[in-house]
């Protein structure tokens, strides 16, 4: 490379980093700027995340009333920039619900309490779900005695900060006006690195809801009209997409309006006019998402029209293994063995240790049909057990009575049922616990008394190898769950993804601007629910249902595993839901299920369960989940 193109090459760097810089930053300039959102977190009981956000207030000479849980925006003049501080309490979602909406997040440690075990797990989660830039303050250091135990203690502070955060450059006293002044110049002139699952999409924190129908329902279903109000954040706004609004749910867009704050201009005549803005941004298309989840039955119809029809069959043949039915009807028949190919000169013992098509070899290969035993063949033929008489094949045995070569049995008696259940319940008491018995024996189960073997294994399907055996699903098809046909499936997931993100780069209303939301369909009752923190717009197809895998790691610092479809809250990007996980291993091309999800190295699949109304799972985001969070 010459030296004009090194030199072409590194103006055309730097001008590109200049303009993302500059898109980075422009949307808080000026006095119609958006406010730099900060999350305030307490990691320690005797903190208060409100009494932190007076401190910094109060290094700048700002007077602002600061709720204990809630937000409060400040203009601050001496920085040209607008904060919004986002108070939360010390509580797991309310902390996530914060964050994942905030350009900064701003931890509140003690100077005589450790983090407890709820503060550190409230960290990880934080963490796990992706974070901005992050400070670390601490409060009440100047009544730490002696003085000179102050350094230590910050010392001590960010030793342990740094563990998580490793970003993290120094822990700011509240205390000391001027290093809070210096934190609140920290977030008027730092640059948001963003969260990537977040800058895919347009977000907006709410901050204000409004119910233009009132408390009457606009449709005969108990739905109306709602308003909420933000600045959008992110990716531009599109009225084609579905709005994700916290836990309420997926809601469409009727439309978007302008909403700008109430400025003052002087007139001609120095009059004094308020600006206000009902202008419409973005009314929705007749390509807008529906808020059906699952595929039309017309669709599938047509696509089972075009494939043979699979019919049921009237019994099932019990368990099925490989090409052989065990606990069938037809178990007390006894079948004539195949045909086996063995080499030539093997005797009958050794056949029985060749399975079928075990030898690789065919040139020495001959067909060997075992044959049936005598006692089989001939029901009157009696067998050893019976006496030295059943040996008497061709009349020539002893008619004398001998002594028996078995030993004399002892006579057994069934117990009843009360004792037979006592006696399971003593084993139970007194066997490893499960964990370690599911490591000694993973490929057991066990059944209770009352449990018929051929009802609760019919579901299951054995193979020999989870290599080479073919998986045979055509019998199971007639059985599946009647919405498993409807579910969305994706051939070419990253190209569709691609596709996508890249479609949601263009049109919408422009990042920046304060707007009011109109959403349809919104059931009245939310009117007394807990109060929404932001809402999300989903990519398209991201509200329809199909079948995810998610990749989970167990805490090493869980106490116990993790049974298989055990309740748990799986959060990915935005969207947070209530799973029942089947665990398993994936060795390809097969998987393998795990009846307890244990602590190890590498992360142990599960799927969760589509047919389930809490196992709802989304399609594009699904398979670029958030890092997992901590074990409940």
């Amino acid at each position: 490379m010459s030296k004009i193109d090194r030199r072409n090459r590194a103006k055309q760097l730097r001008l590109t980093k200049d303009h993302e810089h500059a898109k980075a930053t422009n949307i808080f300039a000026g006095k119609d700027g958006a406010p730099r959102i900060v999350a305030v977190v307490p990691l320690c009981g005797d903190v208060s995340a409100a009494a932190a956000v007076r401190s910094l207030n109060g290094s700048l000479e700002l007077e602002e009333e600061v709720p204990e849980a809630g937000w409060v925006r400040m203009n601050i003049e001496r920085f040209k920039q607008k904060v919004q501080y986002l108070v939360v309490n010390r509580d797991m979602f309310a902390a996530l619900d914060a964050c994942r909406v905030a350009d900064f997040i701003v931890f509140v440690l003690s100077c005589e309490e450790e983090v407890d075990e709820e503060g550190e797990q409230m960290l990880k989660a934080i963490e796990s779900q992706g974070v901005s830039n992050c400070f670390t303050v601490v409060q009440g250091l100047d009544k730490a005695e002696p003085p000179k135990r102050r350094p230590q203690i910050v010392a001590s502070l960010k030793s342990y900060i740094t563990h998580y955060l490793p970003t993290t450059e120094r822990v700011y006293s509240l205390d000391s006006r001027q290093e809070a002044s210096n934190l609140v110049r920290s977030i008027c002139s730092t640059t948001p690195k963003g969260v990537r699952w977040r800058e895919q999409r347009s977000y907006m924190f709410i901050e204000d809801i409004a119910w233009p129908s009132g408390k009457s329902a606009v449709t005969e279903d108990g739905t109306g009209q709602v308003m909420l109000t933000g600045v959008v954040r992110g990716l531009g706004l599109k009225a084609d997409r579905l709005i994700q609004v916290g836990d309420w749910g997926d809601f469409q867009v009727d439309k978007i309006t302008a909403a700008p704050l109430e400025t003052r201009k002087k007139a001609k005549d120095d009059a004094m006019a308020i600006d206000s803005g009902d202008t419409v941004l973005e009314l929705p298309t007749e390509d807008q998402d529906d808020l059906n989840e699952l595929a039309p039955e017309e669709a599938v119809m047509e696509d089972m029209a075009d494939d043979a029809v699979s019919m049921a069959p009237t019994e099932r043949r019990g368990v099925l293994l490989d090409d052989h039915h065990y606990f069938s009807e037809d178990e007390n028949v006894i079948t004539a063995p195949r045909p086996k190919r063995l080499p030539k000169g093997t005797s009958k013992y050794q056949s029985a240790w060749y399975i079928d098509g075990g030898s690789d070899s065919g040139s020495d290969l001959e067909d060997f049909e075992e044959e049936f035993p005598e006692h089989l063949k001939n029901p009157e033929t009696f067998d050893p057990a019976d006496g030295l008489e059943g040996l008497d094949l061709n009349g020539r045995a002893m008619t004398e009575g001998g002594p028996s070569e078995y030993p004399q049995s002892e006579m057994f008696m069934d117990p009843s049922p009360e004792e037979e259940a006592e006696q399971i319940a003593a084993y139970r008491k007194s066997r490893k616990n499960e964990a370690e018995e599911d490591l000694e024996f993973p490929d057991e189960i066990e059944l209770h008394p009352n449990v018929n073997a051929r009802e609760r294994l019919s579901k299951y399907r054995g193979l020999k190898s989870l290599r080479t055996s073919v998986w045979e699903t055509e019998e199971d098809r007639p059985y599946q769950p009647e919405d498993w046909a409807r579910l969305l499936e994706i051939s070419d997931y990253k190209r569709t993804a691609t596709r996508v993100v890249r479609e949601a780069w263009i049109g919408g209303v422009k990042p920046g601007t304060r707007v009011n939301i109109y959403l349809r369909g919104v059931p009245l009752s939310f009117q007394q629910s807990p109060r929404p923190l932001a809402l999300f717009s989903l990519l398209r197809h991201e509200h329809k249902r199909t079948a995810c895998n998610y990749s989970i790691t167990l805490s090493s610092e869980h106490p116990e595993p993790i049974k298989s479809k055990t309740e748990m809250v799986v959060q990915c990007g935005p969207r947070r839901m209530v799973i029942n996980p089947v665990s398993y291993t994936s060795p390809k091309p097969h998987y393998q299920i795990q009846r307890l999800m244990i602590y190890s190295s590498s992360p142990k699949p599960a799927t969760p369960q589509t047919t389930s109304t809490n196992s709802t799972a989304s399609s594009i985001p699904a398979a670029q989940p958030s890092p997992p969070s901590p074990a409940p």
